[in-house]
């Protein structure tokens, strides 16, 4: 989704704003500009493309000099992708510049009116039309910036993340949020200002984030002050300190962040486990599970809300909450969850995941639960997010920062917290026994060494890769607690090479998929030791009958799966609820191979966004 960059401060905001924008190009994006004050005026220069077009495009420019400035990377929702589209947009006077992450539902009405009193438009775009709205305020109180941006907030409807410059004001940066994510960073005599930290992290490691329906106004040598928009209320925020360290997002010799997020999954997921995997003590020790223990175990049901790799990680968690612990969990997409009036009681625990902790649906689905009276228990993985401090309780999954647009990480990680806590709550209800339990836990600490025993296949999978790279359709079929790794590889191949693909439960095959099989129909089949494997070798026969081409996900050992397949990836052997973990590994790999050698943009691919903070 979008991005936002500013800064005001004694360094050139420039080249703050332009290596800001690239550290936020994992978000997803179609075109890209930048606003700096040089002291005279504002200069403005935007561009359909990359980060680095822009770049090209103003090197020769002698007007980007100045310490105050903003920058935005454009994800298209009015208008089309164009350099007019793009931002930032001036007003009509060109007295006010703006970026803004969001949409503006009421912009049409407001529009409208605009045009009534004489104002023109030159986009497409929901944005301009802001801006204007808040010169017309200007217009009719003489009001200060600051107080305008409040004003015209105040009538419109929709989400917002926004950074606004006056000329008249050049000392000055008004910033505002509702809905999409919006930090500010704390320097000594300098002020940054960005979606997420990751901008601004070399430069200091102090951060306020703003809560929904907050503005900063940011001023040069001053303080900045802070109000509440709805209220006029100033107040005093929180400043957080900052864990991320700029290492972290640094591919560090990988080609691309997905295959380095692939291969830090091992490390993430001890990061998940420490301090809450206690093996030798035998214990799952989790503090928002143990504060709130009884809430889980009075349950009526858990209804799991989520979107993309998050509701397949959801999945997961029903097949294992269901089996561990014995409560019956419902999963529903977000974006559905909050439209279909939901039944949802104060007898009900809701668990929303999202890696960002940002996505719009989910934090719909949570207000929604919470209104109905049910108990909401965040699971994200960015500490500070919208998500975690909007659930009652919640855990990290402590994934570090995932770059790339396709999630692998988040994936395994999610699972991995989820796991634990159906174990504890297993624990607690006496739905598992004393040994299984203990064998549980062991189980679940050997998987990070598991891991790296999977991914040593990758020159295999790059290989099995070259033979399906030219492949217009695939099928992933797995059965129990790997049908949803079928879906969620499935996914991972759409989004990163564009090549269509379904995943479907193994039994599903014949009431309607297997019209698909033939010579040219790559299947992709999870045939792990556990979970109907026989079953899973019926299915594999018949897809063989029909000349399809098997590329088989098998346990260590196998041999039944080997002898049908036409490429075979092991994995090590695993309790079958834990298998999820590493089934995923090749299927994540796989589709980042096939990927590159079709020459995508696999961190960056088309029409994705990392993190979706508008409906």
């Amino acid at each position: 989704m979008c991005g936002i960059v500013g800064y005001i401060g004694h360094r050139d905001a420039c080249s703050i704003i332009i290596k800001g924008l690239k550290r936020l190009e994992y978000r997803g994006y179609d075109s890209a500009g930048i606003a700096l004050y040089d002291g005279k005026g504002i200069y403005v220069s935007k561009i359909k493309g990359k980060v680095n077009d822009l770049e090209e495009k103003i090197a020769s420019d002698k007007n980007t000099n100045g310490s105050i400035g903003i920058g935005h990377t454009r994800w298209a929702t009015h208008g089309v992708p164009n350099d007019i589209n793009s931002h930032p947009h001036y007003s009509n006077s060109r007295n006010l510049v703006i970026i803004h992450n969001g949409i503006i539902e009421n912009y049409a009405a407001i529009k409208q009116e605009l045009i009534n009193r004489g104002y023109t438009f030159h986009s497409d775009t929901d944005t301009e039309v802001l801006v204007n709205l808040i010169e017309d305020v200007q217009k009719s109180g003489s009001y200060m910036l600051g107080k305008a941006v409040q004003i015209a907030l105040n009538q419109v409807v929709g989400a917002y993340a926004i950074a606004v410059l006056d000329i008249k004001k050049p000392n000055e940066i008004v910033a505002a949020r509702l809905g999409s994510p919006l930090a500010v960073g704390v320097g000594k005599d300098e002020f940054f200002i960005a979606s997420d930290a990751s901008p601004f992290i070399e430069y200091t490691s102090n951060a306020i984030y703003l809560e929904d329906e907050e503005m900063a106004i940011i001023r040069q040598h001053k303080e900045p002050r802070f109000r509440k928009i709805k209220t006029d209320l100033l107040f005093t925020p929180y400043v957080q300190k900052l864990k991320l360290n700029i290492e972290e997002i640094e591919k560090r010799g990988y080609e691309h962040f997905m295959l380095k997020e692939i291969f830090e999954q091992p490390q993430a997921i001890k990061d998940t486990y420490r301090g809450r995997l206690l093996v030798h003590n035998g214990l799952v020790k989790m503090s928002g599970i143990e504060d709130n223990l009884e809430k889980f175990l009075n349950a009526q049901k858990i209804t799991i809300v989520a979107c993309g790799t998050s509701w397949h990680a959801g999945l997961v968690a029903e097949y294992i909450f269901e089996n561990l612990a014995r409560i019956p969990v419902e999963v529903e997409y977000a974006s559905e969850f909050r439209y279909r009036n939901p039944i949802v009681t104060n007898k009900d625990v809701v668990i929303a995941i999202s890696q960002s902790g940002e996505t719009a649906d989910t934090l719909a689905a949570i207000k929604l639960a919470k209104e109905n009276g049910a108990f909401v228990f965040g699971v994200c993985n960015v500490v500070g997010s919208s998500i975690s401090r909007e659930a009652h309780a919640g855990a990290y999954t402590h994934a570090g920062p995932e770059i790339g647009v396709a999630s692998t990480k988040a994936f395994t990680t999610q699972i991995s917290l989820l796991a634990m806590m159906a174990l504890r709550l297993a624990k607690a209800k006496g739905t598992l026994s004393t040994s299984d339990f203990k064998r549980s836990l062991v189980a679940l600490e050997t998987i990070p060494s598991k891991i790296e025993i999977a991914l040593k296949s990758d020159g295999l999978v790059k290989e099995i890769a070259e033979n399906y790279k030219d492949a217009t359709n695939f099928l992933y079929l797995g059965r129990g607690f790997n049908f949803p790794v079928a879906l969620e590889g499935a996914l991972k191949l759409k989004e990163i090479s564009y090549i269509h693909a379904e995943g479907y439960p193994a039994a599903e095959m014949k009431h309607g998929p297997i019209a698909l099989i033939d010579e040219n129909m790559p299947i992709v089949v999870i045939a792990t030791k556990y979970g109907h494997y026989e079953k899973i070798v019926s299915n594999v026969q018949e897809i063989k009958s029909r000349k399809g081409k098997i590329i088989g996900i098998v346990t260590e050992g196998d041999t039944q799966v080997k002898a049908l397949a036409d490429h075979v990836i092991e994995i090590p052997e695993t309790s079958e609820f834990l298998s999820p973990l590493l089934t995923t590994i090749p299927l994540q790999l796989l589709s980042y191979h096939i990927a590159v050698l079709l020459e995508k943009n696999v961190d960056q691919p088309r029409n994705l966004a990392k993190s979706v903070t508008v409906e």
